[in-house]
């Protein structure tokens, strides 16, 4: 056989040879049909078909696909409110016959059916409760597509709402309330710690003027005794109470003047400051003590007058 015709024939050949194989990939159906008329579904692997006989009608997709719709209603108290439904959803591998041939565009068949159950379940709604009850129109739209979409041999997987946008004026408006609800509170907590500040504050006070007055309570109480000891060692040595006590008055005034003394910048001044101002005092005190007992002992020998019915 000539070159001529050794060409032709290979050419042939391999046409006839690539048209009888071909190759599904995974997760893929395919669709065979005779003479134009559906023969059989060929899954992933290498497959075989006739020539000029079958064709590959079309392939399907078994993976899950997801498809976003985004629906624009008005909810119960008239407020705008745009909503992204994602659909994910998938071809039932025994009904890739209906998937391919019932339903012609499945993604505006799918959107239809998302428009109508949330423009039927949002404006029973408060804008709120669309926040608050997003799972429920989720499950409302998918009850529905499963319904729908079975019979034409799609599966929901599941249905989700990613995201609401009110208009941007309520949303403005609901920042705003958002804003001052959190300045309320901050207020409030501000106004609860200023209180507590309060209180213990006054409790420290009223704590640390007991301590004080208990300690010069204390102070006075070791005074009395330290006079009371110096007194009796004076008596000891012959000096009766009334001299000791006049005596440790004009001590005290001299360790008192000492300790002003000390002060280099103190302003106060001690009236009388005369040297001899220690010798009256004491000499005043001692005359005031004999007095007074002079005047007890006299009130002893006459007696205390009786008052008059």
């Amino acid at each position: 056989m000539s070159l001529t015709y050794l060409i032709p024939t290979i050419l042939i050949t391999g046409f006839i040879f690539f048209s009888l194989i071909f190759i599904v990939k995974q997760q893929t159906a395919v669709l065979i049909e005779t003479f134009g008329r559906f023969t059989s579904v060929r899954n992933s692997g290498i497959q075989f078909k006739i020539p000029f006989v079958q064709r590959i009608a079309g392939r399907v997709s078994l993976k899950i696909q997801q498809l976003d719709v985004i629906v624009e209603t008005k909810t119960l108290d008239d407020v705008f409110v745009k909503l992204k439904v994602s659909v994910q959803y998938v071809v039932i591998k025994t009904k890739v016959y209906e998937a391919f041939y019932k339903l012609e565009y499945p993604h505006d068949q799918i959107t239809s059916y998302v428009f109508d159950v949330v423009r039927a379940e949002v404006p029973k709604m408060k804008l709120d409760d669309v926040f608050v009850k997003k799972d429920d129109i989720a499950i409302a739209v998918k009850t529905e597509l499963q319904d729908a979409m079975l019979d034409y041999g799609y599966d929901i997987i599941k249905t989700l709402v990613t995201d609401i946008d009110p208009d941007a004026q309520v949303k403005e408006a609901m920042n705003r309330i958002n804003a001052s609800e959190r300045e309320k509170i901050a207020a409030q907590f501000e106004g609860d710690a200023a209180r507590i500040l309060i209180v213990e504050k006054a409790k420290a006070e009223a704590e640390s003027k007991r301590l004080q007055g208990q300690g010069i309570a204390d102070q006075r109480r070791e005074i009395a005794r330290g006079l009371e000891e110096s007194v009796e060692v004076l008596n000891k040595v012959g000096i009766n109470s009334q001299e000791a006590s006049a005596l440790i008055v004009v001590t005290q005034h001299y360790d008192t003047l000492q300790s002003i003394g000390e002060e280099t910048n103190t302003n106060l001044i001690l009236l009388p400051n005369s040297p001899q101002a220690g010798s009256d005092m004491l000499n005043n005190m001692v005359a005031s003590f004999t007095a007074s007992n002079m005047i007890g002992e006299q009130m002893k020998k006459t007696g205390t007058p009786k008052k008059k019915e």
